[in-house]
């Protein structure tokens, strides 16, 4: 029987080697990578966010999970929404990136109602219906199996609760596309490098959001796993996009 094969990047690999060479470039990066972030996004990254947490409709008391949640950005926004009363679950596969989520949450005073679980976004370790809400914010394109994640964080959302997907995606315009590509193909991966000291992660970055399904069928996959009310709008010529399922 022939291996099963998925991409990383522009390279085609082994389903089963593609977690360890995702796990490989955040361990190298976590520690600069919401500096990356910053300077890739010129801070735009962050109103991103603040619109994620908004989309969630948290009240206080409530609970929400953000997979592939690292640096726990969306995680503190959302914290802030449900207060002491309420919880949020950072759950992420990579121990380094978790590691520097922790930290700052530490410095900023929001252990008491954020907690930290490492795991895989295809296998959510928590019960069906404990969450009012799952996020996911530029991290669903490193699992191997979209539908897969989409399911798991569907489950563990309750009845009426929201799935939010923020992902860097397809611009809409021709010419801001080729811009697009000129920036991110030349200009952030010799900024990674001279931040980071690794090029290669920020040669991966782009080719995985090349390789990731445009927003139609992105929405597509959400309706396929049971979301209902699948939306999208794009954000800044649709370099990003923020899709909203509800679990019914």
């Amino acid at each position: 029987m022939s291996e099963k094969m998925t991409h990383f990047g522009n390279r085609t690999v082994p389903e089963e080697k593609k977690e360890a060479l995702v796990r490989e470039v955040f361990d190298s990066v976590a520690s600069k990578y919401d500096l990356m972030n910053d300077l890739m996004s010129m801070g735009t990254h962050r109103i991103w966010k603040r619109l994620v947490a908004q989309e969630s409709g948290l009240k206080p008391g409530e609970t929400a999970i953000d997979v592939a949640g690292g640096t726990a950005d969306i995680s503190l926004l959302m914290a802030e929404r449900v207060g002491e009363a309420g919880s949020i679950v950072v759950f992420d596969i990579n121990h380094e990136m978790l590691k520097v989520g922790q930290e700052k949450c530490i410095d900023r005073g929001y252990l008491k109602n954020i907690r930290f679980v490492q795991g895989n976004a295809e296998e959510i370790a928590f019960e069906d219906n404990t969450f009012h809400c799952a996020t996911v914010g530029f991290g669903i394109r490193n699992v191997t199996h979209l539908d897969r994640a989409f399911s798991e964080m569907a489950r563990v959302v309750k009845p009426g609760g929201k799935v939010i997907c923020l992902e860097f995606s397809h611009p809409e315009s021709k010419l801001f596309g080729k811009l697009y590509d000129m920036y991110s193909f030349s200009f952030l991966p010799a900024v990674g490098e001279f931040i980071t000291g690794n090029r290669s992660a920020y040669e991966y970055l782009p080719e995985s959001i090349r390789k990731f399904p445009p927003q139609e069928e992105l929405k597509k996959i959400m309706e396929g796993v049971g979301l209902f009310k699948v939306r999208y709008y794009n954000l800044f010529n649709g370099i990003a996009a923020v899709h909203v399922g509800v679990k019914v």
